[in-house]
């Protein structure tokens, strides 16, 4: 079957989508009635003793499709994808309106049908024309304001989980004072601004001698759910492939900023609902804070998952 080529949002080209730059991966424990409030119902939760897995990617990118963007991507929790798991973001938040657009959308592309092998999926593959109408990639982005403030302060004691780290080569060595960068995230809709969260980063000095370790090449496959939003009822699959220098951190403080925000007098109960919600993931405990050096990621053409294949996800009833 003859595909057409694939008509993206903005400028942002055909897939495979690549973005180069900088990020923090940091995991936290987020209470599983906090998470089961953004994941679909047919999913099953990995979950123990009431958690899951979920926490925060934020990233600089330098070059990308879209050009230079900050990114924070609030993760709810972690369900099953048989043999493995895969992420679900509750919340993608962006300074750009590119790369907003396209987060929510793919326009104009034709769906075709690819047949497998114990698979049921739908390829966004193509469609220059107007057949199939317009299909979303169903991430739920949205435009924010990235405040960034940098002081030095002097560095903390290290701790003895540090010292394992520095010995294996994961740490950062020591120096007499250290960077901090908060960063005020806004989340900005029409009239109405939200402060979603205050992150807290401490990185080395710039310039310093001991910031030119930047960890073990690694590559890595972060496969995700997407979709089930206001732009995309359907449910999607997609893949990031990456690429990086990583090390562990000590992990970012995240805060809720004082209430300053400016509301629409329209605004729903459900909808700040789901904005403290998001919030409560960033301030849930985390376990382990990863930076992503000289990143390349590959971002995928996304998959639309059928019904038939979403039993394999589904949650078991034992009432």
């Amino acid at each position: 079957m003859e595909v057409a080529e694939t008509k993206c949002s903005s400028d942002y080209g055909k897939p495979p989508w690549i973005f180069k730059g900088s990020a923090l991966y940091q995991l936290h424990l987020v209470k599983s009635e906090t998470a089961r409030a953004f994941i679909p119902k047919e999913f099953r939760l990995v979950e123990a003793f009431g958690y899951t897995l979920g926490g925060f990617f934020l990233a600089s990118y330098e070059d990308s499709p879209a050009g230079f963007f900050d990114e924070l991507v609030v993760i709810a929790g972690t369900v099953w994808n048989p043999p493995t798991s895969c992420a679900w973001a509750a919340k993608v938040l962006v300074n750009s309106g590119d790369a907003c657009d396209h987060g929510r959308k793919v326009e104009e592309v034709k769906v075709v049908l690819l047949f497998k092998e114990n698979q049921n999926e739908t390829h966004i593959n193509g469609g220059g024309d107007n057949e199939g109408g317009a299909l979303k990639v169903g991430l739920p982005s949205q435009v924010a304001k990235f405040s960034k403030k940098i002081t030095a302060v002097p560095r903390r004691r290290k701790s003895k989980f540090s010292g394992f780290l520095d010995k294996i080569g994961l740490g950062t060595a020591s120096s007499s004072t250290e960077d901090c960068m908060d960063v005020l995230v806004t989340e900005t809709n029409g009239p109405s601004t939200i402060d979603i969260c205050n992150i807290n980063l401490t990185t080395l000095v710039p310039g310093m001698k001991f910031d030119k370790w930047k960890g073990p090449a690694i590559k890595m496959s972060l496969p995700s759910f997407s979709g089930r939003t206001e732009y995309n009822p359907n449910l999607l699959k997609y893949s990031c492939n990456i690429e990086c220098r990583v090390r562990a951190l000590r992990a970012a403080e995240v805060s809720r900023p004082s209430l300053s925000s400016k509301h629409d007098t329209e605004e729903s109960l459900s909808e700040h609902d789901r904005w403290n919600l998001s919030i409560s993931v960033m301030l849930s405990k985390p376990l382990l804070a990863l930076e992503l050096g000289c990143l390349k990621m590959q971002v995928e053409a996304p998959v639309v998952v059928s019904h038939h294949s979403t039993s394999r996800f589904a949650a078991i009833d034992t009432n």
